[in-house]
Protein backbone atom coordinates (compact mmCIF):
# COMPACT_ATOMS: atom_id res chain seq x y z
CA UNK A 1 0.00 0.00 0.00
CA UNK A 2 1.19 3.73 -0.85
CA UNK A 3 1.99 5.86 2.59
CA UNK A 4 -0.96 8.03 3.67
CA UNK A 5 1.79 10.57 4.49
CA UNK A 6 4.30 10.03 2.11
CA UNK A 7 7.35 11.96 3.09
CA UNK A 8 8.17 15.74 0.73
CA UNK A 9 11.19 16.30 -0.54
CA UNK A 10 13.22 18.89 1.59
CA UNK A 11 14.04 22.49 1.33
CA UNK A 12 17.62 22.48 3.21
CA UNK A 13 17.57 25.74 4.86
CA UNK A 14 20.99 26.49 6.80
CA UNK A 15 21.14 29.65 9.81
CA UNK A 16 25.00 30.50 8.46
CA UNK A 17 26.40 32.54 11.45
CA UNK A 18 25.66 30.04 13.99
CA UNK A 19 28.59 27.23 12.00
CA UNK A 20 30.75 30.48 10.88
CA UNK A 21 30.88 31.15 14.63
CA UNK A 22 31.47 27.90 15.52
CA UNK A 23 34.82 27.81 12.97
CA UNK A 24 35.68 31.29 14.49
CA UNK A 25 35.85 30.11 18.13
CA UNK A 26 37.22 26.47 17.07
CA UNK A 27 39.56 26.65 14.10
CA UNK A 28 43.16 27.45 14.73
CA UNK A 29 43.49 31.54 14.09
CA UNK A 30 47.05 30.68 12.01
CA UNK A 31 44.98 30.19 8.39
CA UNK A 32 45.23 33.57 6.57
CA UNK A 33 44.54 34.22 2.80
CA UNK A 34 46.34 35.60 0.27
CA UNK A 35 46.82 39.34 2.05
CA UNK A 36 47.33 37.87 5.01
CA UNK A 37 43.98 38.38 6.52
CA UNK A 38 42.80 35.62 8.87
CA UNK A 39 40.32 32.88 6.94
CA UNK A 40 39.85 29.99 9.70
CA UNK A 41 36.08 30.65 10.38
CA UNK A 42 35.67 30.32 6.25
CA UNK A 43 37.69 27.07 6.05
CA UNK A 44 35.37 25.67 8.96
CA UNK A 45 32.50 26.85 7.49
CA UNK A 46 33.78 25.70 3.71
CA UNK A 47 34.10 21.94 5.82
CA UNK A 48 30.44 21.70 7.07
CA UNK A 49 29.13 23.19 3.49
CA UNK A 50 31.11 20.31 2.21
CA UNK A 51 30.24 17.72 4.41
CA UNK A 52 26.51 18.86 4.00
CA UNK A 53 26.45 18.82 -0.09
CA UNK A 54 28.38 15.26 0.67
CA UNK A 55 26.47 13.77 2.82
CA UNK A 56 22.60 15.03 1.20
CA UNK A 57 23.23 16.20 -2.31
CA UNK A 58 20.24 18.90 -1.53
CA UNK A 59 18.31 19.81 -4.60
CA UNK A 60 16.26 23.25 -2.83
CA UNK A 61 18.68 24.50 -0.61
CA UNK A 62 19.11 27.95 1.12
CA UNK A 63 21.91 29.30 3.11
CA UNK A 64 20.71 32.57 5.56
CA UNK A 65 23.21 35.48 6.45
CA UNK A 66 22.37 38.19 8.92
CA UNK A 67 23.10 41.37 7.64
CA UNK A 68 20.67 43.29 9.88
CA UNK A 69 22.91 43.33 13.07
CA UNK A 70 21.81 47.14 13.84
CA UNK A 71 19.57 47.58 11.39
CA UNK A 72 16.50 44.80 12.05
CA UNK A 73 13.00 46.38 12.58
CA UNK A 74 13.69 44.74 16.51
CA UNK A 75 15.80 47.63 16.93
CA UNK A 76 13.23 49.59 15.75
CA UNK A 77 10.95 48.29 18.40
CA UNK A 78 12.99 48.07 21.22
CA UNK A 79 16.75 49.57 20.71
CA UNK A 80 18.08 47.45 23.41
CA UNK A 81 17.97 44.44 21.79
CA UNK A 82 21.04 42.71 21.05
CA UNK A 83 22.83 45.47 22.76
CA UNK A 84 24.98 43.07 24.83
CA UNK A 85 26.81 42.14 21.98
CA UNK A 86 30.14 43.54 20.86
CA UNK A 87 30.10 45.11 17.56
CA UNK A 88 32.33 41.81 14.70
CA UNK A 89 35.72 42.67 15.05
CA UNK A 90 36.66 43.36 10.89
CA UNK A 91 38.44 40.08 10.47
CA UNK A 92 35.68 38.42 11.39
CA UNK A 93 33.30 40.93 9.28
CA UNK A 94 35.28 39.81 6.15
CA UNK A 95 35.46 36.24 6.18
CA UNK A 96 31.35 36.13 6.50
CA UNK A 97 31.65 38.08 3.15
CA UNK A 98 34.01 35.06 2.00
CA UNK A 99 31.29 32.51 2.98
CA UNK A 100 28.32 34.24 1.14
CA UNK A 101 30.81 34.39 -1.61
CA UNK A 102 31.74 30.78 -1.54
CA UNK A 103 28.36 29.68 -0.93
CA UNK A 104 27.20 31.44 -4.81
CA UNK A 105 30.25 30.21 -6.38
CA UNK A 106 28.62 26.36 -5.29
CA UNK A 107 25.73 27.40 -6.46
CA UNK A 108 23.52 28.03 -3.14
CA UNK A 109 20.87 30.66 -2.63
CA UNK A 110 22.20 33.42 -0.45
CA UNK A 111 19.47 35.02 1.87
CA UNK A 112 20.17 38.35 3.23
CA UNK A 113 18.36 41.60 4.25
CA UNK A 114 19.11 44.45 5.91
CA UNK A 115 15.72 44.63 7.92
CA UNK A 116 15.36 41.12 8.87
CA UNK A 117 17.80 38.49 10.12
CA UNK A 118 18.82 35.06 9.43
CA UNK A 119 16.04 33.78 11.54
CA UNK A 120 13.06 35.87 9.41
CA UNK A 121 14.35 34.57 6.15
CA UNK A 122 14.57 31.23 6.82
CA UNK A 123 10.96 31.63 8.25
CA UNK A 124 9.72 32.86 5.23
CA UNK A 125 11.66 30.61 2.87
CA UNK A 126 10.21 28.19 4.69
CA UNK A 127 6.48 29.91 4.00
CA UNK A 128 7.17 29.59 -0.21
CA UNK A 129 8.80 26.07 0.40
CA UNK A 130 5.67 24.94 1.81
CA UNK A 131 3.12 26.15 -0.67
CA UNK A 132 5.71 24.15 -3.46
CA UNK A 133 4.93 20.85 -1.32
CA UNK A 134 8.38 21.24 0.37
CA UNK A 135 9.14 20.14 3.69
CA UNK A 136 11.18 21.99 5.97
CA UNK A 137 15.08 20.97 7.04
CA UNK A 138 16.51 23.73 9.12
CA UNK A 139 20.04 23.22 10.21
CA UNK A 140 20.32 25.07 13.00
CA UNK A 141 20.73 24.79 16.92
CA UNK A 142 18.73 28.32 17.73
CA UNK A 143 15.67 27.36 19.80
CA UNK A 144 14.41 30.30 18.14
CA UNK A 145 13.61 28.30 14.81
CA UNK A 146 11.95 25.65 16.64
CA UNK A 147 8.46 27.59 17.05
CA UNK A 148 8.47 27.35 12.57
CA UNK A 149 8.09 23.42 12.92
CA UNK A 150 5.20 21.86 11.93
CA UNK A 151 3.80 18.42 10.16
CA UNK A 152 7.19 16.85 8.39
CA UNK A 153 9.65 19.96 9.13
CA UNK A 154 12.98 19.15 10.89
CA UNK A 155 15.44 21.02 12.84
CA UNK A 156 19.00 19.62 12.61
CA UNK A 157 22.38 20.98 14.36
CA UNK A 158 24.79 18.84 12.16
CA UNK A 159 28.00 18.82 13.55
CA UNK A 160 26.44 17.78 16.88
CA UNK A 161 24.03 15.25 15.51
CA UNK A 162 20.90 15.99 16.58
CA UNK A 163 17.60 15.83 15.03
CA UNK A 164 14.62 16.86 15.67
CA UNK A 165 11.06 17.22 14.92
CA UNK A 166 7.59 19.21 15.92
CA UNK A 167 6.91 15.98 18.56
CA UNK A 168 10.20 16.93 20.11
CA UNK A 169 10.56 20.08 20.46
CA UNK A 170 8.19 19.92 24.60
CA UNK A 171 11.03 17.46 25.37
CA UNK A 172 13.69 20.19 24.42
CA UNK A 173 12.50 23.24 26.01
CA UNK A 174 9.66 22.22 28.50
CA UNK A 175 6.98 23.66 25.96
CA UNK A 176 5.18 22.98 22.43
CA UNK A 177 6.65 24.39 19.12
CA UNK A 178 4.03 26.64 18.69
CA UNK A 179 4.79 28.32 22.00
CA UNK A 180 7.92 28.92 22.03
CA UNK A 181 7.39 32.43 21.24
CA UNK A 182 5.30 32.77 23.96
CA UNK A 183 8.04 31.17 26.33
CA UNK A 184 10.55 33.42 25.38
CA UNK A 185 8.85 36.36 26.07
CA UNK A 186 7.63 35.72 29.45
CA UNK A 187 10.99 34.34 30.50
CA UNK A 188 13.43 35.68 28.17
CA UNK A 189 16.23 35.42 26.32
CA UNK A 190 19.56 36.52 27.81
CA UNK A 191 21.47 36.61 24.05
CA UNK A 192 19.15 38.69 22.61
CA UNK A 193 18.84 40.83 25.65
CA UNK A 194 15.45 40.40 26.18
CA UNK A 195 14.84 40.44 29.73
CA UNK A 196 11.28 38.74 30.10
CA UNK A 197 8.52 39.31 32.57
CA UNK A 198 11.11 39.59 36.30
CA UNK A 199 10.57 37.08 38.65
CA UNK A 200 9.15 34.55 35.54
CA UNK A 201 11.97 32.10 34.95
CA UNK A 202 12.17 29.25 32.13
CA UNK A 203 9.93 26.83 34.91
CA UNK A 204 7.06 29.32 35.36
CA UNK A 205 6.60 30.18 32.07
CA UNK A 206 6.66 26.40 30.90
CA UNK A 207 3.99 25.74 33.74
CA UNK A 208 1.86 29.22 32.29
CA UNK A 209 1.96 27.81 29.22
CA UNK A 210 0.73 24.43 30.00
CA UNK A 211 -2.30 25.76 31.99
CA UNK A 212 -3.48 28.76 29.77
CA UNK A 213 -1.95 27.26 26.21
CA UNK A 214 -0.81 30.80 25.04
CA UNK A 215 0.66 34.27 26.18
CA UNK A 216 -2.58 35.89 25.13
CA UNK A 217 -4.85 33.23 27.00
CA UNK A 218 -2.75 34.20 29.97
CA UNK A 219 -3.21 37.59 30.14
CA UNK A 220 -6.97 37.48 29.58
CA UNK A 221 -7.25 35.30 32.34
CA UNK A 222 -4.59 36.62 34.89
CA UNK A 223 -7.02 36.59 38.17
CA UNK A 224 -6.68 32.91 37.97
CA UNK A 225 -2.87 33.09 38.23
CA UNK A 226 -2.77 34.06 42.00
CA UNK A 227 -4.93 30.57 42.40
CA UNK A 228 -2.33 28.05 40.66
CA UNK A 229 -0.42 25.80 42.67
CA UNK A 230 3.29 27.58 41.94
CA UNK A 231 5.44 28.98 44.16
CA UNK A 232 4.95 32.68 44.40
CA UNK A 233 1.82 32.73 41.90
CA UNK A 234 0.14 35.90 43.49
CA UNK A 235 3.58 37.91 42.93
CA UNK A 236 3.97 36.19 39.54
CA UNK A 237 0.35 37.76 38.70
CA UNK A 238 0.95 41.43 39.95
CA UNK A 239 3.90 41.19 37.79
CA UNK A 240 2.08 40.05 34.78
CA UNK A 241 -0.37 42.50 35.48
CA UNK A 242 2.24 45.23 35.59
CA UNK A 243 4.16 44.49 32.82
CA UNK A 244 1.37 43.27 30.62
CA UNK A 245 2.59 45.73 27.50
CA UNK A 246 6.81 44.52 27.70
CA UNK A 247 5.08 41.12 27.97
CA UNK A 248 3.52 41.85 24.08
CA UNK A 249 6.22 44.15 23.37
CA UNK A 250 8.94 40.73 23.97
CA UNK A 251 6.32 38.48 22.18
CA UNK A 252 6.96 40.82 18.73
CA UNK A 253 10.64 40.47 19.01
CA UNK A 254 10.67 36.70 19.72
CA UNK A 255 8.50 36.08 16.94
CA UNK A 256 9.64 35.11 13.51
CA UNK A 257 9.08 36.78 11.14
CA UNK A 258 7.60 35.06 7.70
CA UNK A 259 6.96 37.80 5.47
CA UNK A 260 10.49 38.82 4.41
CA UNK A 261 11.29 39.55 0.53
CA UNK A 262 12.64 36.13 -0.33
CA UNK A 263 12.42 34.55 -3.78
CA UNK A 264 9.82 31.82 -4.78
CA UNK A 265 10.65 27.98 -4.07
CA UNK A 266 11.66 27.39 -7.16
CA UNK A 267 14.39 30.13 -7.08
CA UNK A 268 15.48 28.46 -4.10
CA UNK A 269 16.61 25.47 -6.35
CA UNK A 270 20.41 24.66 -6.42
CA UNK A 271 21.79 26.65 -9.24
CA UNK A 272 25.05 25.87 -11.62
CA UNK A 273 28.42 26.76 -9.47
CA UNK A 274 30.28 29.08 -11.04
CA UNK A 275 33.40 27.98 -11.59
CA UNK A 276 36.00 30.56 -12.15
CA UNK A 277 34.59 32.23 -9.03
CA UNK A 278 34.97 29.14 -7.54
CA UNK A 279 38.90 28.70 -8.25
CA UNK A 280 39.59 32.39 -8.25
CA UNK A 281 38.00 32.54 -4.21
CA UNK A 282 39.96 29.13 -3.05
CA UNK A 283 43.09 30.21 -4.18
CA UNK A 284 42.88 33.75 -2.79
CA UNK A 285 41.55 31.97 0.25
CA UNK A 286 44.75 29.69 0.42
CA UNK A 287 42.81 26.04 0.73
CA UNK A 288 44.64 22.99 0.47
CA UNK A 289 44.29 20.61 -2.63
CA UNK A 290 42.14 18.18 -0.48
CA UNK A 291 39.78 20.89 -0.04
CA UNK A 292 39.72 22.38 -3.69
CA UNK A 293 39.14 18.64 -4.90
CA UNK A 294 36.01 17.99 -3.02
CA UNK A 295 34.81 21.56 -3.61
CA UNK A 296 35.13 21.21 -7.56
CA UNK A 297 33.77 18.25 -6.83
CA UNK A 298 30.64 19.23 -4.64
CA UNK A 299 30.10 21.63 -7.36
CA UNK A 300 30.24 19.14 -10.10
CA UNK A 301 32.93 20.69 -11.89
CA UNK A 302 36.20 19.23 -12.97
CA UNK A 303 39.06 20.49 -11.12
CA UNK A 304 41.25 23.04 -13.48
CA UNK A 305 43.97 21.56 -15.07
CA UNK A 306 46.51 23.98 -13.72
CA UNK A 307 45.79 23.06 -9.93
Amino acid sequence: MEPTNPMKSPLYLVDASIYVFRAWHSMPPDMTDAQGWPVHAVHGFARFLLELLERERPQHIAIAFDEALDSCFRHRLYPAYKANRDPAPEELRRQFAHCKALCAALGLRVLAHHDYEADDLIGSALLQGRQAGLRGLILSADKDLSQLLVDQDQQWDMPRQQRWGVDEVKARYGVHAHQIADYLALCGDAVDNIPGVSGVGAKTAAILLAHFGSLDTLLERLDEVAFLRLRGAAAVAARLREQHQQALLFRQLTTVACDAPVPAAADLQRAPADGQMLDGLTQHLRMGPMTRRRLFAAAGLALPESN
